[in-house]
């Protein structure tokens, strides 16, 4: 009996291949329309070149320079870096932490200190295992088949995590000897990682990768000490609570621990929005502007209704200024490179009259405040007067807020500038981190539903050119923040994923948005999910996502 045949569609052409043909195999069949990619769209899913194919199917091949193909070359840059590193280092525990810089810091357990000529033979084992060109294999199997091979490996905190899938089977790719899963698609096999550094970072190491903008250069090292020291501080937060990884915040729910950690978690947040109060208040004479700035959905709009809540226990009345009724009239706003008016961009805003009034406010003249007519595009006058005392710093929230050209009138001496942002520090496990992102886009689709009327399909449409933005206008500049504020909550999660779950599962294969939202959902499904949240308070930065927030 003849092979069942399929149709494969790619670009213009058809191709009729047997069921169970590799992804990678039909690469090979279309090199004109497969050159470089690493990974695959098949029928909006993202697929490796291991996949089989089992029905009709249209396939878009992805290179380096798409969100799917880098995160891909990411997760096999760390699964090369693991197993070099334990071929190096026999008996070592890889921690992969979290992002830093242009990279991923992570630290070892070991029982003698790791140093940097370990890194550097680490590193050229890696470059090893390059040159060797070894598959990257995928299979599915059992999940006690799973277990048993990352018992043997040592991997106890994958098999932690495997005992609460309820005994489906589990993705495995094999590397050689080595055997592990990173719950993402994988480049086919180790050759195609030939752009990486190795960087040692005490008591660490950063494995650093290449930006898709230019996908086969190495960016130059930037120290983000300041970052670094706040998810340290996450991490001896979340050591303090015993909650390293997602397993033990499900064992921790399971056993009826949410409210005590609902409690423990806002009580953490309100301790540092007091100290951050403090220290405004401390240097009230000297301190008129507080500038806060972050990336999309880190909760910036709370943490500035609690921050103006702690500065009047200190004996202060702030006043908060909007950006946005500082635009300049639609027809004068800037256009990106798509030719599209960029409201993000720095020239959107009238600098000129921004800090004509800033520095009469300071000086304590009154002023008119203008209001910005959307429907119109223009700039309108209302008669809106403002007159600030000494008692009374000013509050700007906006994504320009670390940049000092935003405020280029007023003396640095003057400003206080605060970095928002969700900087997750919880692990899936050793090797798998979570990120950061994916946090704040969750977030995001379930505020956008519950308050803009959006579905999850057109949030996920934007967030490329959110992050777009970041990168450009918020990143580089929070290194000059003299705070962080870190707006994760250990058990956010667990209360986003009932109400994220049925808004991701209305999106269809047909919609381009499929992929990302079956990579949410795949996610997901390792939390525990909570539907009774009446224990979070009312001023939590969490209920800014999903209702019920004093400060509306």
């Amino acid at each position: 009996m003849s092979e069942k045949q399929i149709v494969v569609t790619v670009g213009e052409q058809r191709l009729e291949v047997p069921t169970g043909t590799l992804v990678g195999e039909v690469a090979a069949l279309v090199p004109e329309l497969s050159q470089g990619s690493v990974v695959a769209r098949v029928n909006n899913d993202i697929y490796g070149y291991q996949f089989p194919l089992t029905a009709d199917s249209r396939i878009e091949f992805l290179d380096t320079r798409t969100e799917d193909g880098m995160r891909a070359y990411r997760a096999s840059l760390v699964f090369l870096f693991v197993r070099a590193a334990l071929e190096v280092i026999p008996g070592c525990t890889v921690h992969i932490k979290h992002a830093l810089n242009n990279g991923l810091y992570g630290e070892f357990d070991h029982s003698q200190p790791v140093i940097e000529k370990d890194i550097r033979a680490i590193e050229e084992r890696m470059h090893a295992l390059v040159e060797e060109d070894i598959p990257f294999v995928r299979r599915i199997v059992p999940v006690e088949e799973a277990k048993r091979i990352y018992a043997e490996q040592g991997f106890a905190d994958k098999v932690r995590l495997l005992e609460q899938q309820n005994g489906r089977d589990v993705v495995l790719y094999s590397f050689g000897w080595f055997h592990d899963s990173l719950r993402s698609v994988l480049v086919p096999s180790s050759g195609y990682l030939k752009h990486f550094r190795l960087r040692y970072y005490l008591p660490g190491f950063i494995l650093e990768y290449p930006r898709r903008s230019n996908p086969t250069v190495i960016p130059e090292y930037v120290e983000q000490g300041k970052l670094f020291n706040e998810f340290f501080k996450a991490e001896r937060w979340q050591d303090n609570l015993g909650i390293p990884d997602a397993a033990s915040l499900n064992d921790c729910i399971r056993r009826g621990g949410f409210g005590d950690l609902v409690r423990v978690s806002e009580a953490y947040h309100e301790n540092q929005i007091r100290d951050i109060a403090q220290l405004i208040a401390k240097d009230r004479d000297r301190l008129r502007l507080i500038l806060i700035a972050g990336p999309s959905s880190s909760g910036k709009t709370t943490f500035a209704q609690r921050l103006k809540v702690q500065l009047r226990v200190c004996g202060l009345e702030p006043v908060a200024i909007g950006l946005d009724d500082y635009f300049v009239d639609r027809h004068l706003t800037p256009l990106d490179e798509e030719g599209k008016p960029d409201f993000e961009a720095l020239e959107a805003i009238d600098l000129e009259l921004f800090n004509e009034h800033l520095t009469k406010l300071i000086q304590g003249e009154e002023v008119e405040i203008p209001s910005f007519h959307f429907p119109t595009g223009t700039r309108q006058w209302t008669g809106t007067k403002l007159k600030v005392r000494p008692d009374q710093p000013i509050i700007i929230e906006g994504i320009h807020g670390l940049n000092d050209q935003l405020t280029k009138s007023i003396p640095k001496g003057r400003k206080f500038k605060i970095y928002v942002s969700a900087l997750t520090n919880l692990n899936l496990d050793h090797h798998t981190r979570i990120s950061t992102t994916d946090v704040r886009l969750i977030r995001r689709i379930v505020r956008d539903n519950q308050f803009r009327g959006h579905n999850a399909k057109a949030t996920i449409e934007r967030w490329p050119s959110v992050t777009r933005g970041e990168r450009r206008h918020i990143f580089p500049f929070q290194e000059s923040a003299d705070v962080m504020f870190n707006s994760t909550l250990i058990y956010e999660l667990a209360v986003l994923k009932p109400l994220v779950t049925p808004l991701l599962e209305e999106i269809t294969p047909e919609d381009p948005q499929y992929g990302e939202a079956r990579r949410l959902l795949r996610f997901l499904d390792y939390f525990v999910a909570v539907d009774d949240w009446s224990v979070i308070p009312c001023n939590s930065i969490l209920q800014e996502f999903i209702g019920g927030s004093c400060f509306e």
